[in-house]
């Protein structure tokens, strides 16, 4: 079986490990039967090791229940830039292996559950843990909405992004993101609604601007240029501007130039939201 799923904006601000969009950029998987274990892997993430430690292998191996596969994976979603790579690798292989419950294996494998539930789903949403197992929510996305994502050439490992934030969080800034979060989900629904105010956030965003000095400038080149809002994307470095469609063009061509000026090697994607999630394409092959 052949499946693919989308790449996905986490955290949009103040919805730290709840709140995600997918984007229409993708990651497809290929599982059919073979004599042994094969891994075949092109595009981004084509130098990590293709073996029995690829995180398709595992995850297809564990659904089928043995390793006489042949697993390619062809992926334009880059990797440890704060995207939802695993979560869509995760979600699109177990799929293609016939899982019953693609979400729960992309949630577990992320430790999280908003990236997966994006990819799984398709859309904005909503995600956390309850009892153990992934709740889901598909929230209202105005469709004139477009993203823009500036992809900088180094990555970030999200283990070092999450070491960098507090331990604790005090009790005005846990309500400041809340409040925020209301507007964030209310801005995206309509985009009439939605002003920068709905992207700050408390919580994880300055705590990470230590290890990416120049997302600041960035971020305000994007609003400056006509974006509704921007902010990073997951953990980062990659760095994500909400659009009206008709702004998206120019936003896009000055985060170019904000990139540019601050020597920041790397790539700017105009990109839709994707809407259906992880789709079946069908039996290897057809």
């Amino acid at each position: 079986m052949r499946a693919r799923s989308p790449a996905s904006s986490a955290n949009l601000g103040p919805g730290f490990d709840v709140l995600a969009v997918a984007l229409a950029l993708y990651v497809e998987v290929e599982v059919t039967p073979a004599d042994r274990l094969v891994v075949s892997a092109t595009g981004c993430g084509s130098e990590l090791p293709a073996d029995a430690t690829h995180l398709a292998a595992q995850i297809a191996v564990e659904v089928v229940g043995h390793d006489r596969l042949h697993i390619r994976v062809h992926s334009d979603i880059p990797v440890g830039r704060g995207l939802g790579s695993s979560a869509a690798l995760a979600v699109a292989t177990a799929a293609a292996a016939g899982a019953a419950d693609p979400l729960a294996i992309g949630a577990r494998v992320d430790g999280h559950p908003e990236n997966a539930a994006a990819s799984a789903l398709g859309g904005l949403v909503a995600a956390t843990m309850v009892a153990g197992r992934p709740v889901t929510r598909r929230l209202e996305l105005d469709p004139a909405l477009r993203f823009v994502v500036a992809v900088p050439d180094r990555a970030l490992a999200t283990k070092e992004a999450r070491a960098a934030l507090p331990a604790q969080v005090e009790h005005t800034d846990a309500r400041f993101n809340l409040g925020r979060m209301a507007l964030t989900v209310a801005g995206l629904a309509d985009h009439r609604l939605l002003g920068q105010e709905a992207f700050e956030d408390r919580l994880h965003q300055d705590a990470r601007s230590s290890l990416f000095p120049e997302a600041p400038g960035i971020l305000a080149d994007m609003i400056g240029a006509g974006a509704l809002g921007a902010c990073w994307s997951g953990a980062g470095p990659s760095l994500l501007a909400v659009c009206a469609a008709e702004d998206a063009a120019a936003v896009q061509a000055a985060t170019g130039s904000a990139l540019q000026a601050r020597s920041v090697p790397g790539r700017v994607l105009l990109l839709d939201a994707d809407r259906e999630g992880v789709t079946v394409l069908g039996d290897a092959g057809h």
